[in-house]
């Protein structure tokens, strides 16, 4: 008696297996979800018309075995539920999720859209900078820098913490290939160096094509011993207290990553470059240009010496005023 139930059962089983989605839909399995709540997702988000404990009792069997995978997944009009129980078992049919870092963000802008993004809250909001850099086999001192800027595409409910990883990864593969194809006799005694001088490049303009010479002009200063002078690293050493206003003051308030006040490059990146910014500061243009001032227009004008830049400084400072 026994042994015919459980035929019967089986019999009924397999035969609302059958039971078919009305539309094409996406059903999110969170991380950790049990199968009771996965089959009420995909009852609720696809619509398939069939019990939770009939898509429980199908699941716990082989090939899946209770072993449903979690992500957002991509289905068909049609499919059954037998196609669907399979497909989270095998993490088919899973839509990729994607992330962006934007050039010229500083560290502390991007972990903080990563946690406002609920994709990555639950993996990264508990998480400090050393502890980052400690999951990342990191030997550096701060995260600044560390991550290419790139879209990312991740599954929504693996290890989102694969996103940092593999920005970082794909940093140190540019920095490494673009340093061993350097222009020589660079001022830079390691690739962090010439990593720390692409940030400031990637902050000082945002036209690719001015990258090269943006970056010819610091290594003209720092060869002959001459300070920076770069805005985008003061403002990075004031943090917080910048209010969008710098002033003299804030020129002559030392800080480790105030360039007026000190000379060669300070300690770290002041944000995340990108490949361009890095490729620029590892091959400059051939210049012996020794400053720039903004345009207004989003590019610069380029000088030899101090004369032409001060005359050139007082003719887009008067503009800037008008």
């Amino acid at each position: 008696l026994a042994g015919g139930a459980a035929m019967a059962f089986g019999w009924a089983l397999e035969a609302r297996l059958g039971a078919q989605i009305p539309n094409d839909a996406k059903v999110h399995a969170p991380p950790g979800a049990t199968l009771t709540r996965i089959a009420r997702a995909v009852r609720q988000q696809a619509g398939l018309p069939l019990a939770t404990r009939h898509f429980v009792a199908f699941a716990k069997l082989p090939p899946a075995n209770g072993l449903l995978r979690a992500g957002t997944y991509q289905f068909r009009k049609g499919d059954d539920a037998r196609k669907i129980i399979l497909a989270m078992a095998r993490g088919e049919n899973i839509i990729p999720e994607k992330f962006t870092i934007v050039e010229g963000r500083n560290f502390k802008q991007v972990i903080q859209a990563l946690r406002d993004d609920s994709r990555f809250a639950n993996a990264i909001a508990a998480m400090d900078e050393s502890a980052i850099l400690q999951k990342l086999d990191a030997s550096e001192k701060k995260m600044e820098g560390l991550l290419l800027p790139e879209t990312y595409f991740f599954n929504n409910g693996a290890d989102n913490f694969a996103v940092l990883r593999e920005a970082h990864k794909r940093l140190r593969k540019t920095l490494q290939t673009e340093w061993e194809n350097r222009a020589p006799d660079l001022p830079y005694q390691t690739p962090y160096d010439a990593l720390i001088l692409a940030s400031i490049v990637e902050k000082e303009t945002g036209l690719a094509a001015e990258r090269p010479r943006i970056a010819a002009v610091f290594i003209n200063r720092l060869r002959r011993g001459m300070r920076l002078q770069t805005d985008p690293s003061v403002i990075y050493g004031l943090g917080d207290a910048f209010d969008g206003n710098l002033t003299r003051a804030h020129l002559k308030a030392d800080t480790p990553y105030n360039t007026y006040t000190r000379a060669g490059l300070p300690p770290t990146p002041i944000a995340m470059p990108g490949a361009d910014a890095i490729r620029a500061a590892l091959n400059p243009m051939k210049s012996d240009e020794y400053y720039f001032v903004a345009t207004g227009d989003g590019g610069h004008y380029f000088s030899k010496t101090l004369r032409e830049h001060n005359n050139a400084v007082n003719k887009y400072q008067r503009r800037k005023r008008r």
